[in-house]
């Protein structure tokens, strides 16, 4: 109600509105505010990426450190490696194209995501109705959140992340047949597909794996464990490990490239140093490509620094979350504007229901969401060790100045 529909109306009805141009959210947040605030809410999106490939690269390599030893997981030698190594490979990879790149992305996004998710959903369906011991509270008292309880608040930033990026699609909006209805259609969908899954298979992972024995990294494999070897089947472990590295590649394929052209659109408009705004023979922006390499690279001096590989994956989750929150900030604000100056305009694209005052009152809910996610990244969690309250804070901070 706060965040992940909010911010799918706010992103169709603007993309339907720009289905003539191009730049996403630079266009948009220009149109609203000006070129400085458009460049401002881009590079939000961009480097919020930078910050999160990091974590998302951990939670794969995790994953792999799980089937070949699960002790790898500690290791920061093991993780630093890792990640370094497969995210240079898929940096390569998109230096030739987006043809290249979407073919890659979609298939592992079907076989590598859609897959497993279901499998766990169904194992944990089939835990639960089948009488087996379950390891987290489902009585209707517990359904009901504590909300005077600080460290539920604390959880926010990691559930906003993975509920952010609806408006990357619209990057590509002059690519797609036909996008005033096919926008609106396409994020009702991604809605309901990701607050379903989101649900039921956290909900899988918690019904047979104790709350503090959940690695950041690797809880979706704890949970397959647990899952096979009740049922004799732990021989699938290897298939299932192989297909979620499939599935977390492609994903960091298809975040990778969309804020980087986003970014490069915009220092196309004197933003950037032209060195870096030059393409490649496949139309692909390299040298930007390239720094967003290095800097994951001096990213990943994170997890030297920090006290365990858990607080590193806690740290870098929230970190992300805070960037993007300010980018989400500036694009509510400016659907708000563009609604109220467009309002006398004829009809035209995708609007949210219940006309102009529909777009402020789904705009300020947005708001509330990003702001107060931003204020609750400077919280510590007591589950996760992050170091002292004072070095968090600090930290955090630090980053983001």
């Amino acid at each position: 109600l706060f965040f992940l529909i909010p911010s799918a109306l706010i992103s169709a009805e603007l993309a339907s509105q720009a289905a003539d141009g191009e730049g996403g959210i630079y266009r948009w947040v220009t149109q609203a505010f000006g070129s400085r605030w458009g460049f401002l809410a881009v590079w939000f999106q961009w480097i919020e990426n930078v910050v999160y490939y990091p974590a998302l690269l951990s939670y794969i390599a995790g994953t792999v450190a799980y089937l070949i030893n699960p002790e790898l997981i500690d290791s920061k030698v093991y993780l630093i490696t890792f990640i370094l190594s497969a995210f240079w490979i898929l940096t390569f990879l998109n230096l030739f194209g987006m043809k290249t790149y979407s073919w890659f992305a979609n298939i592992c996004g079907l076989f590598g995501l859609v897959l497993p998710m279901a499998l766990i959903i169904g194992m944990g369906a089939v835990w639960f109705f089948s009488g087996k011991p379950i390891h987290v509270d489902l009585h209707p008292h517990a359904l009901i959140p504590n909300f005077g309880h600080l460290q539920l608040w604390v959880t926010l930033a990691g559930v906003m992340l993975s509920m952010c990026g609806m408006e990357i699609a619209t990057i590509h909006v002059r690519e797609t047949r036909d996008p005033q209805h096919t926008f609106p259609k396409a994020l009702l969908i991604s809605c309901t597909f990701i607050i379903v899954t989101l649900v039921l298979g956290a909900l899988a992972i918690a019904v047979v794996v104790p709350a503090r024995q959940i690695s950041l990294i690797a809880g979706i494999m704890q949970a397959f464990n647990v899952f096979f070897n009740a049922y004799h089947l732990a021989w699938v472990m290897p298939l299932i490990a192989v297909i979620l590295v499939i599935g977390g590649l492609g994903g960091i394929a298809n975040w990778l490239i969309g804020p980087t052209r986003g970014l490069h659109y915009a220092g196309t408009q004197g933003y950037l140093p032209k060195w870096l705004l030059i393409e490649n023979r496949h139309g692909s922006p390299a040298n930007l490509l390239i720094l967003q390499a290095v800097i994951v690279s001096i990213t990943l001096v994170s997890f030297v620094l920090l006290p365990s590989i858990n607080g590193s994956y806690w740290y870098l989750n929230v970190l992300a979350a805070q960037l993007y929150m300010f980018m989400y900030l500036i694009m509510f604000a400016a659907g708000i504007k563009l609604r109220r100056i467009r309002h006398k305009e004829p009809s035209r694209g995708y609007h949210i229901p219940g006309g102009r005052y529909g777009t402020y009152v789904v705009g300020c809910f947005g708001l509330i969401g990003s702001l107060a996610t931003v204020l609750i990244g400077f919280i510590p969690p007591h589950t996760v060790h992050v170091g002292s309250v004072l070095h968090y804070v600090t930290f955090i901070s630090m980053i983001l100045s």
